[in-house]
């Protein structure tokens, strides 16, 4: 019934479970994990990882996060790096630096930043690399 085969899977498969950050926590340091975060209280720091993060409504972020994916209901102030999709809730507030893949923003979100998106700069870089070339035979 109880076999020591059948235990639960620990993270030991390189996998790790969800980091919760809960509403009334204060955090200040840097956070770097396999897992994906909900940030639902404040950090003041850097947050990396190579999964998803959420900001729940009553998250704040200040300082610099690196991931996967993101989504915003809370308010965030930094450096914020993503290579896939940012998506910002009616109730996110976004200030800062901004590189990422993709975008999604529902009406009422506030977005003052300055931001690149990694697909835009790789196709510049193509571009200009064509223009360099063809000046160059030319």
């Amino acid at each position: 019934m109880f076999s020591e085969g059948k235990k639960s899977k620990s993270n030991t498969d390189g996998l790790s479970g969800q980091n919760l950050i809960a509403q009334g926590t204060q955090v200040v340091g840097d956070f770097v994990s396999e897992g994906d975060f909900r940030i639902d209280g404040v950090i003041e720091g850097s947050v990396k990882t190579p999964g998803k993060i959420v900001v729940g409504k009553t998250g704040v972020v200040k300082g610099t996060i690196s991931g996967t994916d993101a989504i915003f209901e809370g308010k965030f102030s930094g450096t914020l790096t993503l290579s896939g999709t940012l998506t910002l809730k009616s109730s996110a507030h976004i200030e800062g630096d901004v590189v990422l893949g993709k975008l999604a923003v529902e009406p009422g979100a506030t977005f003052n930043v300055n931001c690149t998106m990694a697909g835009a700069v790789k196709e510049l870089k193509k571009g200009e690399a064509k223009e360099t070339k063809n000046k160059q035979t030319a």
